[in-house]
């Protein structure tokens, strides 16, 4: 007996759950990094999978889908009904500032979003949606160590993906904001409301400056690949 969202049989999850958009990118993922893999939930094609790293940590791998309200739904189970304390997303982005270049990853110390998500807590104002500090400050350590390009700062959890102003993006850069995605925001207020610990990572696979070049599927897949990598290595 599951959840109405995941087949999977109570304790079928590792503590610690990787969390890419696309289905097929956590098979990859299951299949490429972790070994004694075993499906443990596929409703809606929404693959997930627990496996064990080359040390011996045990990890599970599971997509989220796209947009806030689905990555909502699916942090939300894993985290009340299958007990996971971590989830770390690793997705990919569109960067808003000039220095970061595509394939850098930007580690989402917090998230800004233009969802109405954060008004169902009733506060009066609104809340400041942040990554779990422990987990982004080993992840940067961990990039910088491999002399892998990262950025650490604010990322933009967009609720719209053909905005209709085109140029609303401009002022979340002014502000600093790293690059955007549609995700974020929602998983951190989950672990937020939850007492539960969220990072967000992204691969940079385009730029709203740069347009000369987009990233091939493969340059994509090795990209993901240097990212995913050090997700694994700090998954508790």
């Amino acid at each position: 007996m599951g959840t109405p969202h995941i087949n999977a049989a109570k304790g079928a999850f590792a503590k610690t759950v990787l969390m890419p958009g696309d289905p097929k990118r956590a098979k990859w993922i299951a299949e490429t990094f972790l070994h004694d893999v075993e499906l443990v939930t596929d409703v809606r094609n929404i693959f997930g999978y627990t496996g064990y790293t080359k040390d011996g940590k045990k990890v599970s791998v599971m997509a989220s889908g796209m947009g806030l309200p689905s990555i909502g739904i699916y942090s939300y189970e894993l985290y009340t009904y299958y007990d996971v304390e971590t989830i770390i997303r690793v997705g990919t982005c569109g960067t808003y500032q000039p220095h970061i270049k595509l394939f850098d990853v930007l580690v989402g110390v917090g998230a800004c979003t233009d969802s109405s998500w954060g008004t169902q807590y009733g506060v009066r104002g609104t809340f400041s949606a942040l990554a779990d500090f422990e987990l982004a400050m080993k992840a940067y350590n961990a990039y910088k160590a491999k002399n892998i390009p990262v950025h650490a700062g604010n990322i933009f959890s967009a609720d719209v993906f053909y905005d209709i102003d085109k140029d609303m993006w401009k002022m979340w850069a002014k502000l600093g904001v790293m690059g955007v995605e549609m995700e974020s925001y929602g998983l951190y207020c989950n672990a937020a409301y939850l007492g539960k610990k969220a990072l967000c990572l992204l691969t940079v696979t385009d730029s709203f400056i740069d347009h000369s070049r987009k990233a091939t599927v493969q340059e994509r897949q090795e990209g993901l690949a240097h990212m995913i990598e050090v997700a694994l290595e700090i998954a508790e």
